[in-house]
């Protein structure tokens, strides 16, 4: 027979946790001998090393209590639930882990590689650095706040720059950064976009985050916000595919 904090040391738990236990009705204490203290024995070392581990498992401490009465088919049945939760928890521990390191990396959010490819695509174009930085910015916010309809959206953007003449307006697009706001040279673009936009999706809108109409503001917003050029450009198509 041992003393609690002997029980303590071979099971590798603190005096205090083994309190909690027996507060809890998890852990049975046992009688005291003549001397007032309570003594420990075999069996006791081993229910208390399974109830250390169902809670370094993470099992709360009411389901413990429970187990322990349990019959061994439920005792069973119960574990194989825990390790079910516990791969599940492991799984998401490692994509979490892959994120902070693509973050460590410097990327804030992996991208499918034919977003990559496209990124690549987009540089021997003759789009600018700029363009290209901020086409990559504004996907990994769409694919991080919107992976079940992203990869439509930059299939449908992939298509339109496949096409040569699209791909012109888009580049002119780019290019019309550095205008003066007033530039007539704006208005033509916008007017030339706006018919490319219909003849694309005729009376139908662009594909678009469902139920998040916040997304798409938000990086208009960012483009917006680099210049006054590209702002009164943004303007001027949402006011000829409103007229």
């Amino acid at each position: 027979m041992i003393t609690i904090g002997q029980l303590a040391r071979y099971v590798g738990v603190s005096i205090k946790t083994i309190r909690v236990y027996h507060d809890k009705g998890l852990f049975p204490e046992p009688d005291r001998d003549a001397s007032g203290y309570r003594r420990y024995g075999a069996n006791d070392a081993i229910d208390l090393i399974k109830i250390r581990t169902l809670a370094e498992a993470g099992v709360p401490l009411a389901r413990i209590r429970d187990l322990r009465s349990a019959n061994d088919e439920a005792f069973q049945q119960a574990l194989r639930e825990i390790d079910d939760e516990l791969t599940h928890r492991i799984r998401g521990l490692r994509a979490t882990q892959g994120r902070l390191r693509q973050l460590a990396a410097g990327h804030l959010t992996p991208l499918p590689d034919e977003v990559g490819a496209h990124l690549e695509h987009l540089a021997r174009w003759g789009f600018t650095p700029r363009w290209v930085d901020l086409q990559r910015d504004l996907w990994i916010l769409v694919f991080a706040t919107h992976p079940d309809r992203a990869i439509t959206l930059f299939h449908d953007q992939a298509e339109i720059l496949a096409d040569p003449a699209l791909r012109q307006l888009f580049l002119a697009y780019d290019h019309a950064h550095d205008l003066d706001a007033d530039d007539p040279r704006i208005d033509d673009l916008a007017r030339r976009i706006a018919e490319a936009t219909r003849e694309r999706y005729g009376l139908d809108e662009p594909p678009e985050l469902e139920g998040a109409s916040e997304i798409p503001a938000l990086i208009q917003g960012a483009v917006n916000a680099s210049s006054p050029a590209w702002q009164r450009l943004d303007t001027l198509i949402r006011a000829q595919r409103d007229a």
